[in-house]
């Protein structure tokens, strides 16, 4: 049955009302910005229903709506909350599509669910979903996140303060929904690890990683150097590019130039926007392989999500016959889910769903540089190599970048006082932070749904963490 939030939402369905004086070009931006919200709606209540039954947990549409649909961006926040959905479940009872209208004249935007380790993807603006696309109920995930032994009962800290004090206006004025700090002794042992939620999260509860994927990628590109099949300086390589041999000379772009956000490719939105792949249903071969070259590859930073999308592309033909979930099960991060466009394309600079415990697993991989109970799954020193700020730097922050990586140092030196040179970050957007610090052996997270606007100041929680942790 169609769900609507409030009363007046059944007044969504039609077009907005021209302003007088509207020009054609407002109106066809209005239309888009429905469009889109609707498949920003689809696709995470698709997303954060479905992983969290996966995990044996459960989400409601109010509690989505609550934390990942209210305080997006502006032009689609004011739409996103009233527009009409419906939640369609299969024959085994999962999750298999969500359909969101939003205007007369046009089908209804839809996510389809492809299954325990395929999360959602959103089809395309017009798109009619296939009735018989029905996903099978996956079983629910109830193994324990794996870490590298048991730690001892700890007594209430001044650490458990801080995380206390995440949640309240001290590190500013987002709105967390997990941290937590895993800490081991010099010989690798887990010395302790704390955690706090907000209520309706725990262990188990599923959020988008947002940019938290760009560090996830590469990862992901460290085990396929890792396999002999693939060396960063390997050309990017599509096939549409080689096939334009040395007139392309985007063919010169390496994996690692990808993954350092030097590619030298035009964006044309600060940060590099990508709406039409994130919520319109194109894909990752229309809407990020195309850009031209404005710069020679390695000498310009401009941070682009097109640039990680192009660095999963170098290692395409290996994540076909590795994919994702099989990496993250070695490491039992069985609550992560890595998602596709709707042609099987991984979007890893932004759609994969996991909860802080798996990503302090991540975290704890790098810790280790790259080994995992005795087995190396990344190259030696491929820690040093993504938290190295070797290449083209941001302006106007304190933060460098490494690949895939931001990193507390710039190759001029570390501005952030009370943190190690050695310490490194997964950022994302609305709060997302895995901070890695491998001299003292911490990993620290801190998951949010910060509204635009808002913020949460990682470093200073990170410095205030490592200092309850040395004076325990």
């Amino acid at each position: 049955m169609r769900t609507l939030l409030f009363a007046a939402a059944a007044a969504a369905l039609a077009a907005p009302v021209p302003a007088i004086g509207q020009s054609a070009q407002e109106r066809l931006d209005a239309r888009y910005d429905r469009a889109l919200a609707a498949g920003y709606k689809a696709l995470m209540l698709c997303s954060a229903i479905a992983v969290a039954e996966r995990n044996g947990t459960t989400r409601s549409p109010e509690s989505v709506h609550e934390w990942e649909l209210s305080g997006v961006d502006p032009a689609l926040d004011p739409i996103i909350r009233d527009l009409p959905y419906d939640i369609l479940r299969g024959p085994g009872g999962a999750v298999a599509r969500v359909e969101v209208e939003w205007a007369e004249n046009m089908p209804d935007r839809a996510a389809t669910h492809g299954g325990r380790d395929r999360g959602c993807s959103v089809l395309p603006i017009g798109a009619v979903p296939d009735a018989g696309d029905a996903a099978v109920a996956p079983a629910r995930d109830t193994a324990e996140t794996a870490t590298t032994g048991k730690a001892a009962p700890r007594e209430e800290t001044s650490l458990d303060g801080l995380l206390a004090d995440a949640f309240a206006a001290r590190y500013g004025d987002g709105r967390s929904t997990a941290v937590l700090v895993r800490r081991f002794d010099p010989d690798g042992t887990l010395a302790f690890e704390t955690a706090r939620y907000a209520p309706g999260f725990d262990a188990n509860t599923p959020q988008r990683t947002w940019s938290v994927a760009k560090s996830i990628a590469a990862t992901l590109v460290g085990a396929a150097v890792h396999a002999g099949e693939h060396a960063v300086s390997d050309p990017v390589g599509l096939d549409y590019w080689r096939a334009g041999g040395e007139g392309d000379p985007r063919n010169a772009i390496t994996i690692d130039h990808a993954l350092r956000m030097a590619s030298g490719r035009y964006s044309d939105t600060l940060g590099n926007r990508t709406d039409p792949l994130y919520w319109g249903g194109t894909t990752v071969d229309e809407r990020a392989a195309n850009w031209p070259l404005l710069h020679e590859p390695g000498t310009v930073y401009r941070y682009a999500n097109n640039d990680t999308l192009m660095a999963v592309k170098g290692i395409e033909t290996w994540l076909e016959r590795n994919p994702p979930h099989e990496f993250f099960a070695r490491l039992g991060m069985n609550r992560t889910v890595a998602e596709t466009d709707n042609r099987g394309n991984y979007v890893l600079s932004s759609q994969v769903w996991s909860t802080a415990s798996d990503l302090a697993t991540l975290g704890q991989l790098y810790l280790d540089d790259g080994v995992w109970n005795g087995e190396r799954l990344l190259p030696e020193g491929w820690r040093d190599h993504v938290s190295d700020p070797s290449g083209p730097q941001p302006e106007g922050t304190d933060w460098g970048y490494g690949a895939g990586w931001w990193t507390f140092r710039r190759p001029e030196g570390n501005a952030f006082a009370g943190i190690p040179d050695d310490a490194f970050a997964a950022r994302g957007n609305r709060g997302q932070y895995v901070v890695v610090v491998p001299s003292r052996k911490v990993v620290i997270v801190r998951r949010g749904e910060d509204p635009v606007g808002t913020g949460f100041d990682i470093a200073a929680f990170t410095r205030d963490v490592l200092a309850a942790i040395e004076g325990e």
